[in-house]
């Protein structure tokens, strides 16, 4: 029986408790800050440049999700487009990632399209790539459409997309959007999702997240990798040295603070390596669903918290 789908589903439920955002907000940043880059812009661009000095680039994220108004969502678009330019004084590759919902896709999805129109053209002036991460299913319709209008409709190529391979609707997904050669990152998945949406069994994601990196790369889009498993990261790099794929048309993503060696040693042979960098305020739900990943980053935290 795999039990990681239980563990995963467990931490999450009790991760949504009130009391315990409480203390792990006051005890747990200094165990967060091995997965966060800083509470500020400036504390993020400073890891940026560590990162560029080991030969890894960064994709920066300013943390915050589902906000409730069309001020927070007008005030996130605001730091956003702040923390593009700011990355543009920087002799650097320019990739953000953005969540929807901290531009107000539950409030209006056009709206959230218009906010992230907004960051594009700031992204342009600076060549710059933004990605569009992929939150909970029930939002994964009107993240599409989102990204869908401004990529075909609107003619931006500098945006991105992320597909999970939990979701058993994701190979679907890709065909519907392969023609317009996706700058696709592909994940397992990090929420908790029910299974009728969503496949519970390790192999199947896997298989499924192979699956959808080789049909983009077939079809000629960007493929980045974002999996921590050093099997599945060969697996990919062997089918695509065999295929003869250009490495520039591929690129391993690695969430900030982990796997640090194996993230090296790639970049050491000449593979793009990006590191997710998140940073901001807003960082419990993200600290969150990295504790559920595996049940060694929790065991990690509970000592830490224990020998105070």
């Amino acid at each position: 029986m795999d039990l990681n789908p239980l563990y995963r589903s467990l931490v999450l439920g009790v991760a949504n408790q009130k009391w315990l955002e409480r203390l792990v907000r006051t005890h747990g940043w200094r165990f967060a800050r091995r997965y966060v880059a800083g509470h500020t812009l400036e504390e993020a661009l400073d890891v940026v440049k560590r990162l560029e000095d080991q030969g890894i680039h960064a994709l920066v994220d300013l943390l915050g999700e589902m906000v409730t108004s069309e001020e927070e969502a007008a005030a996130f678009t605001g730091e956003i487009v702040r923390l593009v330019q700011a990355l543009g004084t920087l002799p650097y590759p320019r990739w953000i990632s953005v969540k929807l919902t901290q531009l107000g896709l539950d409030l209006d999805r056009e709206l959230a399209r218009d906010h992230l129109r907004r960051i594009l053209d700031a992204a342009r002036k600076v060549d710059g790539v933004v990605q569009v991460d992929m939150e909970d299913s029930p939002r994964t319709d009107a993240t599409l459409w989102v990204w869908r209008t401004l990529r075909e409709e609107e003619g931006y190529e500098n945006v991105g997309i992320v597909l999970q391979s939990y979701l058993k609707r994701s190979p679907a997904d890709l065909q519907a959007i392969l023609h317009l050669k996706p700058n696709l990152r592909v994940v397992k998945g990090a929420y908790k999702e029910p299974a009728e949406v969503a496949w519970q069994d390790r192999g199947k994601i896997r298989e499924q997240f192979l699956e959808l990196v080789r049909t983009n790369l077939a079809a000629g889009g960007h493929t980045a990798t974002g999996t921590h498993e050093a099997a599945l990261v060969e697996e990919v790099r062997a089918w695509a040295e065999a295929e003869g794929i250009p490495r520039e048309r591929y690129e391993f993503q690695f969430l900030y603070g982990i796997r640090r060696e194996l993230k090296q040693g790639l970049a050491l042979q000449g593979y793009t390596v990006r590191d997710y960098l998140p940073y901001g305020e807003d960082w419990y739900p993200y600290f969150s669903r990295r504790l559920a990943e595996r049940p060694e980053n929790l065991l990690f935290v509970l000592r830490g918290m224990a020998q105070g």
